[in-house]
């Protein structure tokens, strides 16, 4: 610390050493990078421990109490099969219509249309927060993908979607109905929660929580530990260091007795 105060007085930078300053209302504080980073190499232990956990609280909620979901998909293609040749303007109109499309899935008529072939008990606004449309780029799929947590639901909603959405098109727009391109199968696995995901996310969260606190202690421990720290804070040169006894040695120095008496054992536990 007191050579970056002699490089800063310098107006030159020591490579070897990287601070840096906040500025408050009270002060300077200034923050020693290098220092720092051997606090946290020094509680590396107790990051690692604290991500372990954070891991293993994330699986037990991943594995224990979250919901698992299921997705299926339904596709419709969008063509007009009647047409023996198929040219570019009919691609185009294929392209457009698949756009235009999309928005038959917003319509409360399809959401009531769907519960009620399926007897569900959800309002329009929650299975409409359940089916999904999506079109891929440069194509005339319509992927219409149903979220559930049961697998056969999702599955019967994607197809009774597929469906409804048909014979609405052909009603309601005047068109062709699309042709089915491929039908929901029921998943075999759920979608979600992605177990290593939120694994991997707990040991972060772990982590990162363990080593923001090591980060505050240093930051606000204002204790004085180095000879550096003396002349930084006090502005007093250190002359030297007295080593710190360990309990018991006191007397061999001639430092007071428990009896106020003074004075050095010999070897055969005599005081002299």
């Amino acid at each position: 610390m007191a050579d970056l105060m002699r490089t800063r007085r310098s107006g030159q930078v020591d490579p070897t050493r990287v601070s840096a300053n906040i500025s408050n209302d009270d002060g300077e504080l200034e923050i020693d990078i290098v220092e720092l980073m051997y606090r946290l190499l020094e509680k590396m232990h107790l990051i690692v421990i604290a991500a372990v956990i954070g891991g293993l609280l994330m699986g037990v909620y991943t594995f224990r109490f979250a919901t698992p979901r299921y997705q299926a998909t339904s596709k419709l293609y969008i063509l007009n099969s009647k047409d023996s040749v198929v040219d570019l303007t009919a691609l185009n109109v294929g392209s457009k219509l698949a756009s235009d499309y999309q928005e038959v899935f917003n319509n409360w008529e399809v959401h009531n249309m769907v519960i009620q072939q399926l007897g569900l008990k959800y309002t329009e606004t929650q299975i409409s927060g359940m089916v999904k449309v999506s079109n891929p780029s440069d194509t005339r799929v319509l992927y219409i993908t149903c979220t559930s947590t049961s697998a056969q639901e999702a599955c019967d909603m994607a197809n009774t979607y597929s469906k409804v959405a048909r014979e609405f098109i052909q009603a309601k727009m005047g068109t062709e109905q699309p042709n089915v391109f491929e039908d929901a199968r029921v998943p075999t696995k759920p979608s979600s929660p992605n177990n290593v995901r939120n694994i991997i996310i707990g040991i972060l969260l772990g982590g990162l929580l363990a080593g923001a606190i090591v980060v505050i202690q240093f930051v606000t421990d204002d204790r004085v530990r180095t000879t550096e720290s003396i002349e930084k804070h006090l502005g007093l040169t250190t002359l030297g260091m007295m080593p710190l006894q360990a309990h018991g040695e006191a007397e061999d120095y001639g430092v007071p007795l428990s009896d106020g008496r003074t004075g050095k054992k010999k070897k055969g536990g005599k005081k002299e």
